[in-house]
């Protein structure tokens, strides 16, 4: 109570997604930047979220991985917290997993190149050649700025 917490957010925006969006952190004069839709993201989630990066970073990937998944449970249309889910359980080697998760990121946003291009590596790592070169094609179609899903 009464410090200063810094946060140690990160976020990529693909080409074709929503641009990033600062936002003054109201405990300090600190700027971050934060996808549009975690605006309403609860500070649970959000604190959660920002500890599993900070795991990640320090190479705690279990740590992470717990964490990225309570982000879910808590906040289940939550696309970082499920992308981020996905990228840790394939460092850990829980590929089948990580594909769960990537299924999950393509449901909430057809249209994220991101969600795709992530998707087909977590089949490239599950041996699953097919169904990577699908999701490959679905993230080259984005990429070209076509529409996976019509809005």
């Amino acid at each position: 109570a009464g410090r200063l917490e810094s946060r140690r957010t990160l976020s990529l925006a693909s080409p074709g997604s929503q641009s990033l969006t600062p936002i003054s952190n109201i405990r300090g004069s600190q700027t971050r930047l934060t996808h549009p839709d975690c605006e309403q993201m609860s500070p649970e989630v959000e604190e959660l979220f920002d500890d599993a990066n900070g795991d990640l970073a320090l190479g705690d990937l279990d740590a992470a991985v717990e964490k990225y998944r309570r982000c879910t449970e808590l906040a289940p249309d939550f696309f970082d917290g499920w992308h981020a889910l996905g990228m840790a359980l394939m460092k850990t080697g829980h590929f089948q997993k990580a594909i769960e998760a990537g299924l999950k990121t393509v449901d909430l946003r057809p249209n994220e190149l991101l969600a795709w291009s992530s998707l087909s590596l977590f089949y490239v790592r599950a041996g699953m050649i097919k169904e990577a070169e699908s999701a490959s094609g679905k993230a080259r179609i984005l990429s070209w700025g076509g529409k996976v899903k019509k809005d």
